[in-house]
Formats: structure tokens, C-alpha cells, sequence
């Protein structure tokens, strides 16, 4: 299997830059919630802590995909990408485009 690896480098390089670009749009609703006396009150306290816990997960989420995507560029440069870290299979080229991050063969991801 011969990967355009110049392809998949560009197409997770795109998803990072996206990827942070989530990360600053959502900063203000990660940002601690402070008790404002001139709002509704208790419900809308509770409600920001809700929406800041919310974009808290999306963060931690954002953060998984970015070490995964990183984790893919390294083993481009290594020489390593498209193949199963668990058996060393090569991974189906239409897997990968479809999640060029993907570390595992369809046969290893089954058996997790």
C-alpha cells in the first residue's frame, strides 16, 4: 500500500488548526463562572456552571484529538503511519481517510 503521505500530513495538519480554533472560540464558556448579584439568580448560576462544565469536557475531548492527530505526524516522520500499533498490520487506506488519526486496524479495534 503506497499512502500520499504529503496528503494525510496536510489533511491532520488542517484538523489541528481547526481543532484550536474550536478551543479559542469556546474560551469564554470555560472561563470560571462568577456570581453575579444583578442576574436571576441561583438558576442562572447553575445554569453557567452547567455550560462551563459542558465546554470543559469539549476541551478535555479537543486536547485527545490534538495528541492523537500530534501522535499521527510523529509516525509519518517515523516512517510508522498507516500501520496497526497493536499487530503491525497496514491499516486500510479507507479507514484512515476517514480518521487519518486512527491508530489500529479494524480486526484490533474489534477485539478492544
Amino acid at each position: 500500500m503506497a499512502l500520499d503521505l504529503d496528503l494525510f500530513r496536510e489533511k491532520l495538519l488542517l484538523l489541528k488548526q481547526m481543532l484550536l480554533a474550536q478551543e479559542e472560540m469556546s474560551k469564554e464558556g470555560r472561563a470560571p463562572v462568577t456570581l453575579e448579584q444583578d442576574s436571576v439568580g441561583r438558576l442562572s448560576r447553575i445554569d453557567a456552571m452547567q455550560v462551563q462544565a459542558m465546554a470543559l469536557a469539549q476541551q478535555r475531548r479537543r486536547e485527545s484529538e490534538r495528541e492523537a492527530i500530534d501522535a499521527a505526524l510523529r509516525r509519518i516522520e517515523e516512517g510508522e503511519f498507516g500501520y496497526c500499533v497493536t499487530c503491525g498490520e497496514e491499516i486500510a487506506e479507507a479507514r484512515l481517510v476517514n480518521l487519518p488519526s486512527v491508530t489500529s486496524c479494524i480486526e484490533c479495534a474489534r477485539q478492544k
